[in-house]
């Protein structure tokens, strides 16, 4: 079936994936990362998953994270969007692109470009 990605709970942002006290944080880290920002009752979010996993299992040097907003509201603030799937690639610690909606072609082009210009940037 392949790698699948990771649902984070990050309590008080941290659980290894947040801004606190984590082994790795997102604001720090030196890896490169695709947070999707879902919730269990969103219709498009469920049809991107498959995506997802085939992303995290194709894209095996890129993080894969999934954070449900409505337990984990205060990220989904901190990052201030609106509306779901939100698809948030982070690079060496900062926001370098963002994708709002189920566009699974335009998501892998962001995560291709930005993979590729890793080492350069």
């Amino acid at each position: 079936m392949g790698a699948e990605y990771s649902m984070q709970r990050p309590t008080g942002y941290g659980n290894g994936y947040g801004y606190g006290s984590g082994s790795t944080s997102v604001k720090t880290s030196i890896s490169q990362m695709v947070i999707d920002f879902t919730a269990s009752w969103c219709v498009l979010c469920r049809t991107m998953e498959p995506a997802i996993n085939e992303f995290a299992a194709k894209y095996t040097d890129v993080q894969f994270i999934k954070i449900d907003v409505d337990e984990s509201m205060h990220v989904a603030n901190e990052f201030g969007f609106q509306s779901m799937p939100t698809f948030l690639l982070i690079k060496k610690g900062r926001v370098v692109d963002k994708i709002t909606g189920a566009r699974k072609e335009e998501l892998q082009k962001k995560i291709e470009k930005h993979r590729a210009n890793f080492y350069y940037s």
